[in-house]
């Protein structure tokens, strides 16, 4: 392996951020989407986690998806921007990929992998705690403006009302409450997921859903710069087609023990 490859698999085990829900600040349960929301983000429902994991600070960056995979797909290119241009099944196979070369450089054990976080440990990880629509609080504006804007969330999310065109480097707003970056907009995330038009039956453990169907499509989360900043909430949540891929759509990653694949 090459060095600067091992430096750059080194950085992303050191930026991950360790989850221990029900101990320190990170709580034992939340209510996954909102009372309030599209039937999508229906109904709240009580999570409750009976792991911890590691979820990564920042987006995939285009320097370590390079390092693993080869290649840079990605439209704005800078080697700390987020990675994009790709698919569902691409985010995966780099998930796989980074798993075997983190175990080859002894930097992660075999009983663990890398993978997308769930849906319920996405939006847990965004809340960092909150039970408001963004992380921050309730209103992504300041008082007295007019809507158009979201002087509030400049601070913490790139959407269309501060976005430049082009994508930054990642971390160059102010990360949550748990210390990451870019939960809200920057790039939309893949999460690992089937869709399900609303949260009926999500898996009380906080474990992500699969579907028998070879057809089903992913889920994104977290808004974009290409998004208007009330697509930019806690809760937000689309599909896209499994091929699909575009220059606002990349994933971050999860550190977790290996556990059996649940529908």
């Amino acid at each position: 392996m090459a060095e600067k490859q091992r430096v750059l698999l080194k950085t992303f085990v050191d930026e991950l951020v360790v989850i221990t829900p029900g101990k320190g600040v990170f709580p034992a349960s939340f209510l996954l989407g909102s009372p309030d929301g599209p039937a999508s983000e229906q109904p709240p429902t009580k999570i409750t986690f009976q792991h911890g994991f590691s979820i990564a600070k920042y987006e995939v960056p285009q320097d370590l998806y390079e390092a693993v995979m080869g290649n840079n797909p990605s439209r704005w290119t800078g080697p700390r921007n987020s990675v994009e241009m790709f698919d569902f099944a691409t985010a995966q196979q780099f998930c796989q990929k980074i798993t075997q070369q983190l175990r080859d450089a002894k930097l992660l054990s075999a009983d663990e992998e890398i993978r997308l976080p769930s849906e319920a440990e996405w939006e847990y990880c965004c809340r960092a705690g909150s039970t408001t629509r963004y992380s921050f609080g309730d209103d992504a504006q300041n008082q007295g403006d007019s809507g158009k804007t979201a002087r509030i969330l400049d601070e913490f999310g790139w959407h269309t009302g501060n976005a430049a065109g082009n994508d930054p480097p990642v971390g160059a707003l102010k990360p949550n409450a748990w210390g990451l970056y870019d939960m809200h907009g920057y790039l939309w995330e893949f999460v690992a997921d089937d869709w399900h038009d609303s949260h009926q039956g999500a898996h009380p453990d906080g474990t992500a859903r699969h579907k028998d169907d070879q057809k089903s499509s992913p889920v994104i989360r977290g808004g974009s710069w290409m998004e208007t900043f009330d697509r930019l909430t806690s809760t937000a949540r689309q599909t896209v087609p499994a091929d699909f891929k575009r220059a606002d759509l990349g994933f971050r990653c999860v550190r977790a023990k290996v556990r059996k694949q649940t529908k």
